[in-house]
């Protein structure tokens, strides 16, 4: 469904998730089914919000890693620096090393 931004499977796919006999994925169909319109949307457009929701992260883990022993300000610059870090390597092109090769003997 998601390769293919395609919903239409949506609710047979729920339904094999309540009739699968475990309790954890028949949670997962039943809280999907209570905002399926939501989920539906999720799946066909292009959009997301995985760059605020990294944003998010950094904060919380920043946060959990200074534990109340700085203020606002050093926080802040922290995060903004990991901003920074972020924007500055993400255009990088990912390379795959080399394996250095034995010379022949």
């Amino acid at each position: 469904m998601l390769d293919t931004r395609d919903a239409t499977p949506l609710p047979d796919w729920l339904e094999q998730l309540a009739n699968s006999g475990l309790a954890p994925l028949a949670g997962v169909a039943t809280a999907l089914r209570k905002d399926q319109h939501a989920v539906a949307q999720g799946i066909t457009t292009p959009h997301n919000s995985g760059v605020n929701e990294g944003r998010i992260t950094d904060v919380k883990l920043q946060k959990r890693i200074m534990a109340g022993r700085a203020g606002v300000p050093l926080l802040r610059h922290r995060v903004v620096l990991i901003a920074h870090l972020r924007r500055r390597y993400a255009d990088r092109p990912t390379t795959v090393p080399r394996l250095a090769m034995a010379p022949d003997i």
